[in-house]
């Protein structure tokens, strides 16, 4: 478990209010708050963050939300109004970073632009989290993972050669998107070291999907080269793909080095092939994929799973077997990495779900609590923000709470 902090928190000190929703600005405000900044999760008063009713639910509590919402404090505020932007200006002028993914021109409507932002807080940093950017032609459209997954090319190269192309079963631009935010994030902080001021990180969602995907505008600029779809090969090397074992489980097999293939021909019995002039580098045995998946697919087709993990571990072969979510609960090398943590929680007691990011030895991360109720934190945080209970009640009976 990782509830408990030992030393004091890397990001302790540090103030974010959490205005985005689905998913990549609110999943880089959770990144912030698992090392130890203070999170307020700003919500609108009857229409809470779409991801609270995300997917499956258990007791009508939604378990995505409890994911995404861990280490914030939770506020409702309608931005729209006058006592809604008003308090959000107070509560600038106390944070560090302002998270938001409305589409372009909408806090401006609201009159809360970086200028009026800025007034309030000169030291504030603006992260905006948007599917195009905030200029272009495409600024103003709607935009969503999903968009970034197809236009970045990440579709177009994946699935098998013969199919479609393929888009993933999860939010993968999203949370790309979410860990570059986070990075820009601590950058800027960074920067307002030596500025002595803050300033604004635009992000388009369709961009850190593209700059994970490679040297294809390179290969293409360069070469004319456009990168088809391979299915589970590679082009850069083989034999790379996945094979069924003969009690019916799958096997990934890499062989991104040259030692490494040598070693699973040998295994697998093959060690003529290892003489080929074709075999001596991966670009020309991507070539030969037929002959390799062959000789690989069939010895593995001989060999229960256990038995030839413990033949690749053996010879020093890279093979991982494919997951599905019971194997990874189970797997020992996640427990002993505590991957899959565990987390008390008021409204559904204890729940399993990824740890932080990574680990700090001095200065760890930590799962403070899991997603709290909508708004459950308002009246505490506008307190301590210096509002009386007369304030609140006031802007609560405007509805701008």
């Amino acid at each position: 478990m990782t509830t408990t902090v030992h030393g004091t928190p890397p990001l302790q000190g540090l103030r974010v209010l959490d205005l985005a929703t689905l998913f990549a600005g609110p999943l880089a405000a959770t990144m912030l708050g698992d090392f130890g900044a203070d999170v307020i999760k700003i919500e609108h008063p009857r229409k809470p963050d779409p991801s609270r009713g995300h997917g499956p639910a258990k007791n009508g509590v939604g378990l995505w939300w409890k994911l995404l919402g861990r280490n914030k404090r939770t506020i409702t505020l309608d931005l729209s109004t006058p006592g809604g932007r008003d308090t959000l200006l107070r509560l600038a002028a106390t944070a560090d970073v302002v998270v938001e993914n409305f589409r372009p021109g909408t806090l401006e409507k609201w009159g809360l632009g970086w200028p009026d932002l800025s007034a309030a807080n000169d030291q504030l940093v603006l992260a905006r989290v948007t599917g195009f950017g905030q200029y272009g032609p495409y600024a103003r459209r709607p935009g969503f993972g999903t968009l970034a997954e197809a236009m970045s090319g990440f579709a177009a190269i994946t699935g098998e050669p013969d199919g479609p192309p393929t888009l993933p079963p999860f939010g993968l631009a999203d949370s790309i998107a979410a860990l570059a935010t986070a990075y820009a994030v601590m950058t800027a902080l960074h920067a307002r070291t030596t500025t002595g001021h803050g300033q604004v990180i635009d992000m388009a969602i369709i961009e850190p999907i593209l700059s994970v995907l490679g040297p294809q505008p390179l290969w293409y600029d360069q070469l004319g080269y456009v990168q088809p779809r391979t299915g589970n090969r590679s082009r850069n090397n083989a034999p790379r793909n996945t094979y069924r074992t003969a009690d019916g489980a799958w096997l990934a097999v890499s062989t991104s080095a040259q030692s490494i293939a040598e070693r699973v021909m040998r295994l697998v019995g093959r060690p003529d092939l290892i003489t080929e002039p074709w075999f001596a580098e991966g670009t020309t045995r991507a070539q030969h994929a037929d002959v390799l998946d062959e000789a690989v697919g069939s010895w593995i087709a001989r060999h229960t799973r256990d038995e030839a993990m413990a033949a690749f571990e053996k010879a020093e072969a890279a093979i991982a077997p494919i997951y599905d979510i019971r194997d990874v609960m189970a797997d020992p090398q996640y427990q002993a990495l505590d991957t899959v943590t565990e987390v008390p929680d008021p409204e559904l007691g204890p729940l399993r779900m990824q740890n932080v990011l990574f680990r700090l030895s001095e200065t760890p991360g930590a799962i403070r609590w899991a997603g709290r109720p909508h708004g459950a934190d308002t009246d505490a945080v506008l307190t301590e923000l210096g509002l009386t209970k007369a304030e609140i009640a006031t802007l609560r009976s405007e509805g701008a709470l």
